[in-house]
């Protein structure tokens, strides 16, 4: 997030945002600890609103909280994994069936400037901007189906696997590939095919599920 957008926020929110960030880059990695005091003096925040942003972070599913431990960077199982990415398709193929084709031409050049962003991003191999953009690209996206509380539903969903996203957004390959299915999705909302977006959105999931469960893998064969 650029720290124009940044100043936008009210302190817990710029807060949040900055550690939502750090997750998905992997500055804070899964099981981390959550120090107040350095966190505090990092990010230039009392440690009350610190905790309100533990508490929303845990919200999402990216912090676990235990009394008299503290907290730390949520360490998601398999199966946490599976069952938060079969939600994800439910919600995300239900957007994709609402989209209206032929899309508005207000509704496809927010997606289109974002995936312009998209590119850039990739081309330049900044992380960090890879995130952003691929974030407000599926924001422009699934808030064209229509329905203000599925595209919610989509985004509140997308945050949980920000843990998940740590483990694609460090392999360029992943985030080339990304780049390849937003553009084929974009051709497939020109073209008026509800069923390839459908099957695109749908398959386009397995990006950061497949970094997170092939990582895990060597991992444990270590």
């Amino acid at each position: 997030m650029k720290v124009t957008e940044l100043d936008t926020l009210d302190p817990l929110q710029q807060v949040v945002a900055v550690l939502q960030e750090d997750i998905v880059l992997g500055r804070l990695t899964p099981g981390a600890r959550l120090v107040e005091e350095d966190l505090a003096d990092r990010l230039h925040t009392k440690r009350h609103v610190l905790r309100q942003a533990f508490v929303e972070l845990e919200r999402f599913g990216l912090v676990e909280r235990k009394r008299n431990r503290g907290a730390a960077v949520r360490r998601l199982t398999l199966e946490d994994v599976t069952q938060i990415y079969a939600v994800r398709a439910i919600l995300e193929r239900a957007a994709a069936a609402q989209i209206p084709l032929p899309l508005p031409k207000a509704d496809l050049k927010a997606i289109v400037t974002a995936q312009r962003k998209h590119d850039l991003a990739v081309q330049a191999g900044d992380a960090k901007a890879v995130f952003l953009a691929n974030f407000d690209f599926h924001f422009a996206l699934f808030a064209a189906c229509g329905n203000p509380y599925l595209a919610s539903a989509i985004d509140d969903f997308r945050i949980r696997t920000h843990v998940v996203w740590s483990y694609a957004i460090v392999r360029p390959e992943y985030f080339r590939n990304a780049q390849r299915e937003h553009q084929a999705m974009l051709k497939a909302i020109r073209d008026c095919d509800r069923r390839k977006l459908i099957d695109l959105c749908t398959a386009h999931l397995n990006i950061s599920r497949r970094a997170y469960v092939e990582t895990r893998s060597l991992r444990l064969e270590r």
